[in-house]
């Protein structure tokens, strides 16, 4: 396997300087036994997001509860890695993070417990969730087709398969192999396709790219528009916040650009979520139920479409206006938990596929 890879699959010991890179304003509160961590009111959270919306809705949960929100920042991996390295130690009783296959990396490491909730089964749909209750949806995201408006007609776009056909060749941009909304895209086509149909695309990819993989979705967006290619891959919500930028040229970017949702005759558009999942060592465990359960909550799911151009994972709220401008799509029929599972073999085939 591609040494690039193997943090995937191997936990690692976390350096000074990750250790330093994770840090945020405020570090997690050193609390006793679960009596004594109720009695001080905290809840301790590890977060790869880092928005504004995020911070808000925890401000509105120490309001109405008084159980005070301790945030550690960081990316994803780092998190992992900080988890690892700490195992039963750890003062996080919250883990939040972007795609299932982060949260299902977390589960497989053994740090994250099973939640009993009827509030996060009643928000959350079923596909949303780990099939073990241990991870939960809280926003979810469309990756989709992305192209220059003044060159491509989306009549002539229509499935993830037919980016592979010649007359793409050269006109495909796309985030590199090893980032996880890549990894998962391809796991899901292996549950939907079977591994011999996910192989022959990802092969067909490589054979239209535009150039070498590099940069993230906002880098895909800038290169259609810069003429290096004709289309991208892209998740919706980098769009709604480049259209909404304070960057001007950032916006404009994003004006020229459509939004295609592919697969709607076929097997449907993937979707992946961020989610939220209360580790096993949790000190904290019925502060953090209790955030878990204001999270998926209707009032904080509507904050996040409106805020951050996510989909709501709670069928009781609608995307804010932007996003039904692009209008309805059909997902994917998976339960989310399977990009995770599928997860070494999607890296495998990347390998063979020599998608770099």
């Amino acid at each position: 396997m591609n040494k690039k890879y193997m943090a995937l699959g191997l936990t690692a010991a976390l350096t000074t300087s990750l250790l330093a890179a994770c840090a945020s304003t405020e570090e997690p509160t050193t609390s006793g036994d679960n009596e004594a961590s109720e009695e001080s009111k905290v809840v301790n959270v590890y977060s790869s997001r880092h928005y504004d919306v995020d911070k808000e809705l925890y401000k509105q949960f120490e309001e109405e509860t008084g159980v005070k929100v301790n945030v550690v920042e960081g990316k994803g991996e780092e998190l992992l890695e900080r988890l690892n390295t700490e195992g039963a130690n750890t003062e996080a009783d919250l883990f939040i993070t972007a795609d299932a296959g982060n949260l299902h990396q977390a589960k497989e490491n053994g740090h994250l417990q099973a939640v009993d909730s009827d509030v996060l089964e009643s928000n959350i749909p079923e596909k949303y969730r780990d099939t073990d209750n241990e991870w939960f949806g809280l926003t979810k995201r469309a990756r989709v087709i992305v192209y220059a408006k003044d060159r491509v007609n989306p009549e002539d776009l229509s499935t993830y398969e037919a980016l592979t056909e010649e007359q793409w060749n050269g006109k495909v941009l796309v985030r590199p192999s090893e980032n996880m909304y890549n990894i998962s895209l391809l796991a899901s086509f292996i549950e939907v396709n079977g591994v011999d149909q996910a192989k022959e695309w990802a092969e067909g990819l490589v054979n239209n790219f535009a150039r070498d993989p590099q940069g993230n979705d906002r880098d895909q967006a800038k290169a259609v528009v810069a003429g290096e290619g004709d289309v991208a891959i892209m998740n919706t919500y980098y769009m709604g916040l480049m259209l909404n930028s304070e960057d001007a040229e950032e916006k404009k970017v994003a004006e020229e650009l459509g939004v295609f949702f592919p697969n709607q005759d076929t097997t449907g558009t993937h979707v992946n979520i961020s989610g939220i999942a209360m580790t096993k060592a949790s000190k904290n465990s019925e502060n953090a139920k209790k955030l878990m359960e204001f999270m998926s909550d209707p009032s904080a799911q509507e904050q996040f479409a409106s805020a951050n151009y996510e989909y709501p994972v709670n069928e009781s709220v609608e995307p804010n206006e932007l996003l039904k401008s692009w209008g309805d799509f059909k997902e994917q029929d998976i339960n989310l938990s399977v990009l995770g599972e599928n997860q070494q073999e999607a890296i495998r085939l990347f390998n063979e596929a020599g998608w770099k």
